[in-house]
């Protein structure tokens, strides 16, 4: 019986811990991308600083990269009208 109240104790710690994490705006993470891509300091102590685990940064860098890859591809393609979607 006691393992079913610390595993109900447990979910309900981790359920308030998800509803009270930050959020972070696109504003931020490229922020805290293009700090990381500078190198002036490592990215375990910039994470540290922004209170983020490593692995949302890899995750932005990532998708922060792609993102910048399929918009130059855009302005290749664009020259042809192909692809004009959200970019002005």
């Amino acid at each position: 019986m006691r393992q079913s109240k610390s595993t109900s104790g447990e979910r309900i710690v981790k359920d308030i811990k998800r509803k009270t994490r930050k959020q972070y705006s696109a504003e931020e993470k490229t922020r805290i991308v293009l700090d990381g891509l500078r190198g002036e300091e490592s990215v375990a102590e910039l994470c540290r600083q922004e209170g983020i685990s490593q692995g949302p940064y890899y995750k932005w860098s990532k998708d922060f990269l792609e993102a910048g890859k399929k918009r130059l591809a855009c302005d290749i393609t664009r020259q042809a009208n192909h692809c004009t979607a959200g970019y002005a």
